[in-house]
């Protein structure tokens, strides 16, 4: 039988691939959240919401969070669930002190809470790898040994150094980049609150200066991640291991080495998260530092459909609400019931235009009912926080706390309805049983 193949017309522009199409639409959605945010600093008055500080924090917070689900994604890309993110991110926190603290040197500290969370990775990787521990046991089991061992070392290297036991000394700092020569006319350019124009000087501004040398790494990780995950042949190989490792073993790809590969980057880059906790937003480790993030991580990572960019919205989504929290600026929350209210209703509409002309056989096949909950619920829960917002000109200090998780959380359940984790995933592999 002979495959027909369209030809193309010489000259012709070529067809934009999947993969491109995916990052054009990332980015005209992040435009549309971005023109979003800009309206509502115009009809609320809330400066905070496009300025520049805000920017910068949620940068900063959003750093720890996206490396444990970079983390993630290299684990779960391989097949190995990894929910153990969180016990790597406190080795991360506990090695980069001991590090920075015994030599004084913050790239030492950097290096030794990578490793620690490379140890972690190591744990992981062995218990399901090697031993085919249930992925979720382990992880679970690492989360519960993490925090008594970073006790017992702090006790023995910390304490009666002028620190209890669930702290270390002050820490070295890592370097401050930025574009020199910009912050004071973006500063300027901000403060004069024009349409637009000022709101975009305050997102440059707070992605261009004041930066430590930790977020300008963690960026360089995630584009890298990209790049040797879908650019690369070894890439191919980790990703077809958390497609059908038997697949990939007849065709001669090492399944275990693989895994065993992806783990062990799985927990450095959770180890990295660590470090950042303990180096750049404290400056000093704590007990407890971690503060679940290795969990809201793998939401993040489930968030983004297992792929770089939609991870780094999702990230982006919960550092971007913590920052506003941590600044005070419990208006611009406020405000943010009108945009959740907004989204909800446009998904509403998307729901139904996709329901009228379904673009695929998975939207074809979807059941009507199920859609017709969907519209429903998005449109009764968008009704309330419209409600909500209209009635009230403040949220309760409890609830401003926890926005960052509820924000993050209903914006998970939402995108649920779209998510394709590797079909691997999880599952327990054992050489030469697919034969």
């Amino acid at each position: 039988m002979t495959a027909v193949t369209e030809a193309q017309p010489a000259g012709a522009p070529a067809k934009a691939g999947p993969g491109r199409r995916r990052g054009l639409r990332l980015l005209a959605v992040l435009g549309g959240v971005f023109l979003m945010l800009v309206l509502l600093r115009v009809l609320t008055g809330e400066d905070a919401i496009t300025s520049g500080g805000t920017f910068g924090a949620a940068l900063a917070l959003g750093v720890p969070i996206g490396m444990a689900a970079l983390g993630g994604l290299w684990s779960e890309r391989a097949g190995v669930v990894n929910i153990g993110l969180e016990g790597m991110m406190i080795f991360g926190t506990w090695g980069g002190a001991y590090g920075a603290f015994t030599t004084g040197n913050p790239w030492v500290g950097l290096v030794t809470g990578v490793l620690m969370g490379a140890l972690g990775g190591l744990l992981h990787a062995l218990a399901t790898v090697t031993f085919g521990v249930d992925h979720i046991v382990s992880g679970v089991a690492l989360n519960i040994l993490a925090p008594g061992v970073a006790r017992y070392l702090s006790t023995i290297f910390f304490e009666g150094k002028g620190v209890s036991a669930n702290q270390s000394p002050r820490l070295p700092e890592f370097p401050v980049l930025g574009i020199p020569g910009v912050k004071e006319p973006l500063q300027d350019l901000e403060g004069r609150h024009w349409f637009l124009v000022s709101d975009l000087a305050g997102l440059v501004r707070g992605f261009t200066t004041d930066l430590s040398a930790l977020t300008l790494l963690a960026v360089a990780l995630l584009v890298g991640t990209y790049f040797v995950l879908w650019r690369t042949a070894f890439g191919l190989r980790i990703r077809s291991v958390g497609e059908n490792p038997y697949a990939a073993e007849s065709l001669g790809v090492k399944v275990m080495s693989m895994k065993y590969v992806a783990v062990l980057v799985s927990g450095a880059l959770a180890g990295f998260g660590g470090v950042f906790l303990a180096m750049v937003a404290s400056s000093q480790y704590q007990e407890g530092q971690t503060g679940g993030r290795g969990y809201i991580g793998l939401a993040a990572m489930i968030f983004g459909n297992w792929r770089p960019g939609g991870l780094a919205a999702g990230t982006g989504l919960f550092g971007y609400t913590d920052a506003l929290q941590q600044r005070g600026a419990g208006g611009a929350i406020h405000a943010l019931l009108l945009v959740l209210a907004i989204g909800l209703f446009a998904y509403a509409a998307w729901l139904l235009w996709q329901g009228r002309r379904p673009t695929t056989p998975a939207e074809a096949a979807a059941s009507p009912r199920r859609r017709l909950y969907q519209v429903l619920a998005s449109v009764i829960v968008g009704a309330l926080l419209l409600v909500w917002y209209l009635t009230t000109d403040e949220i309760p200090k409890e609830l401003v706390t926890y926005s960052p998780h509820i924000t993050t959380l209903l914006v998970l359940s939402l995108a649920s309805q779209r998510l394709r984790m590797p079909a691997a995933d999880g599952v327990r592999y054992r050489r030469g049983e697919g034969h």
